[in-house]
């Protein structure tokens, strides 16, 4: 038996596993996005397994009891498909895009590789070194990892705060029964939701994951612990060209009333060429090449941070003019900058609804932190609700957190904590 929700050209279906499969049908394409998308990811490992989900996005593809991993990628290729995967802190991805004739041959695919892969002792060693050069890769790219440890300081020592891609040592020691392991009790049917979108049948996808994933374990995994933000500071000495610096504080989960307040304020703050950070640090006074804001929502926790590559000269004037820029939106945040906000928000929503591959992201993301599907203009009248008031009052109640600073590089004029929290509390 299973269990229908329709509104418009999407529909829901959970089956008696616990598997919800949702599709919206776009009327005016010829192609078909199909993906498994489980809600687990790096918060819901141990300590001592830190990088396993990465591992196993990674091994999946390397073959099955069917396939080998040559015809896995050919038999998408063969039919000018594309597949791919991803890993992130609390979900893991795998996902095919294709001609909608081939919707068949890409749920036969990922339900193959989420239920039947091997994890043959060759291909495991192959892949292990892989990852090792991807870790390797990212510690040689600042701009990149300066994150892992912007999240390290404010989450330390918890899931939410280790990496996504694992560290060197623990990956050099995973063994097959702890990816295996893993895969068992975190990828149960009640823990996927399988997501479609294009040119298709709702009732002809359910069809075709009831078939391919029904081997999927029954037994939901444990709720990971919840991310505990404390906030800290990160500097790590390199012989750069320039300093990167991360600074951010607590901020909210997608269920908090603040959460399009915030959405609007990292946008006005630093979400393009016209926002504050921009105009004033780069245009005006030339310190960085890069500076942007971010907001990142999690189930029941969050972050906002700033990001900026600047020259070592140039490090000690930027944080004083950031932190005022952050005192400053807390006052004078003006009505002009929220309508331009709005409107990259709401074109950035409806651009990525044209995209059956965001759209298979979005729905499935709805489904396991809401349960459910909501609807465009729904979304829409909450980002038109935001007022001037409440981008002052949320900045406030953001930029009076305990911050977090990560900086690498030539960091010596870059200010310490302490003194950014006095400088925020004037």
């Amino acid at each position: 038996m299973t269990i229908d929700s329709e509104a418009g050209a999407i529909r829901v279906t959970t089956l008696p596993s616990g598997l919800k499969i949702v599709t919206e049908r776009m009327d005016r394409v010829e192609t078909v996005s199909f993906g498994a998308y489980v809600a687990s990811g790096t918060r819901n490992e141990d300590a001592s397994q830190n990088g396993v989900s990465h591992f196993l996005e990674h091994m999946a593809f390397k073959g099955t009891e069917r396939r080998s991993a040559a015809e896995i990628a050919e038999a998408v290729e063969n039919v000018g498909g594309h597949i791919n995967a991803y890993t992130a802190r609390e979900q893991t991805a795998y996902y095919v895009k294709l001609l909608k004739e081939d919707l068949d041959l890409g749920a036969d695919i990922i339900g193959d590789i989420l239920t039947h892969s091997t994890f043959l002792p060759e291909e495991l060693e192959r892949e292990r070194g892989v990852i090792l050069q991807e870790i390797g890769q990212a510690n040689d790219t600042p701009d990149d990892i300066i994150f892992d440890h912007f999240q390290e300081a404010a989450y330390p020592s918890q899931p939410m705060g280790r990496p996504v891609l694992g560290t060197e040592e623990i990956v050099r020691n995973m063994t097959r029964a702890d990816i295996s392991g893993y895969m068992r009790s975190h990828y149960a049917a009640g823990n996927v939701v399988v997501a479609a979108t294009g040119a298709l049948e709702h009732d002809r996808v359910v069809d075709l994951v009831q078939k391919h994933f029904a081997d999927l374990p029954s037994d939901m995994p444990k709720t990971p612990a919840p991310g505990l933000y404390t906030g800290g500071e990160f500097r790590e000495e390199r012989d750069l060209d320039q300093v990167h610096i991360v600074l951010g504080f607590p901020a909210v989960g997608y269920s908090d009333p603040d959460y399009y307040p915030a959405m609007l304020l990292s946008t006005l703050l630093g979400g393009g060429m016209s926002s504050r950070l921009f105009q004033e640090i780069r245009e005006k006074r030339g310190l960085v090449y890069s500076i942007y804001s971010f907001a990142a929502p999690y189930v029941e926790t969050g972050l906002f941070g700033i990001y900026a590559g600047t020259g070592e000269s140039e490090a000690a004037e930027l944080v004083p003019v950031t932190l005022e820029e952050l005192q400053r939106v807390q006052i004078d945040a003006e009505a002009v900058e929220l309508r331009r906000a709005r409107a990259q928000v709401k074109a950035s929503l409806l651009m990525s609804m044209e995209s059956t591959g965001s759209r298979c992201e979005q729905l499935s993301r709805q489904l396991q932190i809401f349960d459910r599907i909501i609807p465009t203009a729904e979304t829409i009248a909450h980002v038109e609700a935001v007022t001037v008031d409440d981008i002052r009052r949320v900045a406030g109640r953001i930029f009076r957190g305990v911050p977090t600073l990560a900086a690498m590089g030539p960091a010596q004029r870059v200010p310490g904590l302490s003194a950014i929290t006095n400088r925020l509390a004037a």
